[in-house]
């Protein structure tokens, strides 16, 4: 609890003080009021809204298709989305409350999972073995 209290104040500190040294339009988001720390939490919902409906996760068949730089660009968004969903699971259990949809996560780590093994594939079929090793160290990266 502590260490959530401290991490939480200090990484809004840091981001409104960084938000408050930016320029142009960094400063004109900082003035309408984003706060780049809102991305890690889902959008407020009333409770008039229906329930959501959350898609599937990726399938290898259709991520094949896919470029490497799709491929690399779809990871950034799933990590991202696993970080909200992950923050959103911490901060409810700290509050005794029930995480909304707790099937979204592996769906999430699903797609992550299968991403990781067609770029696998992709390195060892390259014919060339200098490329290969260095296709392979950057998906061990991920």
């Amino acid at each position: 609890m502590f260490m959530t209290r401290f991490f939480g104040r200090s990484f809004l500190a840091a981001a409104k003080s960084e938000s408050s040294a930016a320029s142009g339009a960094a400063a004109t988001m900082a003035t309408s009021g984003h706060n780049p720390l809102e991305e890690l939490f889902e959008k407020d919902r009333t409770l008039d809204d229906q329930k959501p409906v959350y898609g599937r996760s990726w399938k290898a068949s259709e991520l094949r298709l896919k470029s490497w730089d799709d491929l690399h660009k779809l990871w950034y968004v799933l990590l991202k989305e696993k970080n909200m969903l992950m923050t959103q699971r911490q901060m409810l259990h700290a509050q005794n409350l029930q995480f909304p949809n707790p099937e979204r996560l592996p769906k999430v780590r699903k797609s992550m999972c299968r991403i990781k093994h067609v770029l696998t594939e992709r390195a060892i079929e390259e014919p060339d073995p200098r490329r290969s090793a260095e296709m392979k160290r950057m998906i061990n990266a991920l």
